[in-house]
């Protein structure tokens, strides 16, 4: 394992890279997930339209042809911000309606009374959706939403083939280094991957537990 602590340096850089496409195309594709389920139950027709394609469309189309049309045509189109931000906004993308379906199956979980409850007391759609019948939804798909975010751990490593450096980029430079320890250095890699999906498994298993005690 000597390959792993001579280039620890290198492997804790793409680890933190993989961190970073993770907490930030997470938050993202939440916040858009949370506004994808919302028109895709929205009372208005052209939202739920608009909500339904988009879905649809982005939910099968390939990672990469995704990543591959925020790093090359985008720059062509004048907008450039750096590899890292383009990655991070095609997984933003990609994720987001895997967490709007999660979202919205929550959603039909609610009973129905509870949004008529709602606009018995004067309750806009929006605010029926935002204070009474979201955070219920919220609470029945957390572990649905954490398998979302471990696929998110693994699909970061799409981004290694668009210029940035995350673990798999750590591991092909080692492994250009020190070929004689392919697997050795691919263990380690795979240890790095586990190190965040069993910690995502651990906190939504905690949350869980939390979420049954508040109901």
């Amino acid at each position: 394992m000597d390959a792993i602590t001579e280039n620890l340096p290198v492997f804790i850089d793409g680890f933190r890279n993989t961190l970073g496409l993770l907490g930030l195309a997470g938050v993202g594709a939440l916040v858009l997930g949370v506004i994808i389920a919302a028109l895709r139950i929205s009372p208005v027709s052209s939202f739920r339209g608009f909500a339904t394609v988009y879905t649809e469309i982005v939910r099968n189309t390939p990672l990469t042809l995704v990543l591959f049309f925020c790093a090359f045509l985008l720059p062509y189109l004048q907008f450039s911000p750096g590899y890292f931000p383009l990655a991070v906004l095609g997984l933003t993308v990609y994720t987001s309606p895997f967490v709007a379906e999660a979202l919205r199956a929550g959603v039909n979980g609610v009973h129905v009374g509870q949004a008529e409850a709602a606009r018995s007391v004067g309750l806009t759609f929006g605010q029926s959706l935002t204070f009474v019948i979201m955070p219920q939804a919220i609470r029945m798909v957390i572990p649905p939403l954490i398998n979302v975010f471990i696929a998110l751990t693994k699909n970061t490593s799409v981004a290694g083939a668009f210029f940035v450096f995350e673990l798999f980029g750590a591991a092909r430079k080692v492994t250009n280094d020190r070929g004689d320890q392919v697997i050795a250095i691919l263990l380690g890699v795979a240890a790095f991957y586990l190190l965040i999906t069993i910690t995502l498994g651990l906190i939504a298993g905690r949350v869980e537990k939390k979420v049954a005690v508040l109901r």
